[in-house]
Order: C-alpha cells, then structure tokens, then sequence
C-alpha cells in the first residue's frame, strides 16, 4: 500500500515537462539572437588601447614655519659731540700724572711714550797678536850660509797663525828672495818666535800676521 503511494509520486507529470522545456527553449532562443551582440563586445575588446596621461594638480606647499626672529646687535651711536677726557690723576701725594695716547712706533717725537728703535749690538772688539818683547831678539834667523858665500841679499814675508799660547803654528810664504831664506824663516817661527795672542772681546783667539824680515850681509 505505501509502496503504490510512493510510485504514484514518482511518476513525470507531463504539464511539468512541457513547462520545462518551453523555458529551455527560450533561453536557447534568446543566446541564438543574442550571438551578434556578444561577438561585437569580444571585437572590441580586442580593439587597441590608448593611453591617456591625465595630469593631476601638485599638492600645495607646506606652510612656512615661523623661526623665532632673533634681535639685531645694537648698533653703537655715534656721537660726534662727545669728546674723549683724559683724567689726570694724583699718585701717592705726589704730582698730578696725565696718561698720554701712545705715539706711533718709531723714533720718539717727545709726545707721548715712543717706541726707540732697537739698537744692534755693537761689533766685537778685535786686537790682532803682538810680538811679545821677551822674545824680540829671536825673530831675525841665521843667514842661510849658501846665501852669505854668494852674497845674496834679499826680504823674506810671510803669514803666521798663532795660537791662543802664543805660539806659532803655521807659517805660509807670500815672498822670499830665495828658498832657503825663508826655509831659515819658516824654522825660526816654529821654534823662537813668541806673540801676545790676539783677542775678541778681551778672549784668546788664534789670529794670523804678516811678517816681514830683511837678510843684508854687513861688513865686518
């Protein structure tokens, strides 16, 4: 019995099928028509795109910020009525002292406090080497005996370098009449000859000095 009920239910109803496919057709019918219209959308979106630059406004400015204005440096008045006082001023009982401006560098015009020029120190003193006279019976040498026997005459000068003792050290020959004359020279200085040495500001220095000898054969 409930089976013959729930295969009463199951059965198609014809009023419904013919409805359905009524529908069915009209939507076919109507995408048949329609084809054209969907074709033309897809034709145009296969169209080419332009591009368009569409320029927008800049954004205003920011605003200024106000800084703190700082204030301006007093600019000094000028007053040309004032004229500057110098103060004279007593100084432990004693007399009125008025300062003075100080005058220009240079040499002192008597106004005011001058600067004096500096002065270069003042050159050494210098005393060249004397011949000390303990010693002057030694400067004449023995006559060379070559010389006498062919009776050469002649002036012997030389340049000697003596040392804070006294002494001779070197002996340089700036004439002579013969060699052996001032060989005869050049040993008596080394050996005999003795000098005050010369100084520099009251200071032993070596120094040189001329000298000059004569050789003359004197009768006997």
């Amino acid at each position: 019995m409930y089976a013959d009920k729930y295969a009463r239910r199951a059965k198609l109803d014809p009023k419904s099928m013919g409805l359905a496919m009524a529908l069915n057709g009209a939507i076919l019918t109507g995408l048949v028509f329609s084809a054209p219209n969907i074709t033309k959308i897809i034709k145009k979106i296969d169209d080419p795109i332009h591009v368009v630059d569409v320029y927008l406004k800049p954004p205003p400015p920011p605003h200024p910020v106000d800084h703190p204005k700082k204030d301006p440096l007093p600019k000094q008045a000028s007053h040309p009525d004032i004229v500057k006082t110098i103060v004279a001023t007593k100084v432990a009982d004693g007399p009125y002292f008025t300062p003075q401006p100080p005058s220009p560098p240079g040499p002192s015009t008597g106004d005011g406090i001058g600067f004096e020029p500096v002065k270069p120190p003042p050159p050494p003193v210098l005393i060249d080497p004397q011949v000390d006279g303990r010693y002057a019976g030694y400067l004449q040498p023995e006559y060379p005996s070559q010389d006498r026997r062919m009776g050469t005459q002649g002036r012997v000068v030389v340049r000697v370098l003596i040392g804070v003792d006294g002494r001779v050290k070197e002996v340089e020959k700036v004439s002579a009449a013969t060699d052996s004359m001032f060989e005869a020279t050049r040993r008596q200085a080394l050996g005999k000859w003795r000098f005050k040495p010369g100084t520099r500001d009251g200071v032993p220095i070596e120094a040189w000095r001329t000298m000059s000898l004569s050789f003359v054969i004197h009768d006997e």
